[in-house]
């Protein structure tokens, strides 16, 4: 792994991303539905915002990814969200979960859990106060991260307690699963002080799984790719809502302006 070319990695997936156009089924919150629908355009795939109990499933089984956010949740939307998940796995369909300010209420807590549970989840990406809250040690405060956990050493608790890839998103992007840990240092600052910057970094994720197996490469690849769109979106210094429109712009040009930029680093594996 230590020798791959991580820029033609990313140009390979994100070619096969826009020559299949693969569905991409998000059950997720709706302060972000439209940036997520609109960025799962810009990577080329199409989205699909389904949420109704009596079609999540059909939705889910023809999906080329699944992507749950419990940013907003409710119980009747995390029981769509286990009627989606059964059937995506029933079809092979990786599935994505944001466990949006995890850690913050016992029901955003429970919630996630349950899924983590009863679902046989690909990547958990988070924040390190909310994948922390799920193994016992991080803190939030509405949804965002305070405290001091160690990121890394978060995501490998998670991924050892769970058993799949976690990404815990940060200054740093920290992705252990499969016997490796990857750390992406590709963003900017101005992610913060925008609305939905993780959920849209979770959607990247899910996309970029739909074009080869190799999750934990694929989950690093997708955050990669979105934190090198934010770096270009921020040249010049814009305002949050400037920055915002570039960074939908920026994702959708990957293709054409190269991903020269991406900057992964191999911490722990082959």
């Amino acid at each position: 792994m230590s020798g791959t070319n991580y820029a033609t990695a990313a140009i390979r997936s994100l070619t096969h991303v826009a020559v299949n156009q693969p569905l991409i089924h998000h059950i997720t919150n709706v302060v972000v539905t439209n940036d997520v629908a609109n960025l799962t355009l810009g990577y080329g795939a199409s989205p699909v915002m389904a949420y109704a109990p009596e079609e999540v499933a059909e939705m889910a089984a023809v999906a080329g990814a699944l992507c749950l956010n419990i940013g907003t949740l409710s119980a009747g939307e995390i029981e769509a969200m286990l009627l989606a998940g059964r059937a995506a796995a029933a079809a092979r369909v990786p599935i994505v979960l944001d466990p949006v300010g995890a850690g913050a209420t016992r029901f955003r807590t429970e919630s996630a859990l349950r899924l983590l549970h009863e679902l046989p989840i690909a990547v958990l990406r988070g924040n390190r106060g909310e994948i922390g809250a799920l193994v016992g040690s991080g803190k939030v405060r509405g949804v965002d991260a305070v405290g001091g956990e160690d990121p890394r050493k978060v995501a490998e608790a998670a991924a050892a307690r769970f058993g799949l890839v976690t990404a815990v998103t940060g200054p740093v992007d920290f992705v252990v699963g499969g016997g490796r840990t990857l750390a992406i240092h590709n963003g900017h600052p101005l992610l913060g002080r925008i609305t939905g910057s993780g959920c849209m970094a979770t959607a990247a994720i899910g996309i970029m799984l739909t074009a080869d197996r190799d999750i934990a490469l694929q989950t690093a690849l997708g955050l990669a790719t979105y934190g090198l769109a934010a770096e270009r979106a921020a040249a010049g210094e814009p305002g949050p809502g400037t920055f915002r429109a570039r960074l939908l712009d920026e994702v959708a040009a990957l293709r054409h302006t190269g991903t020269a930029g991406v900057r992964i680093e191999v911490e722990r594996g082959p």
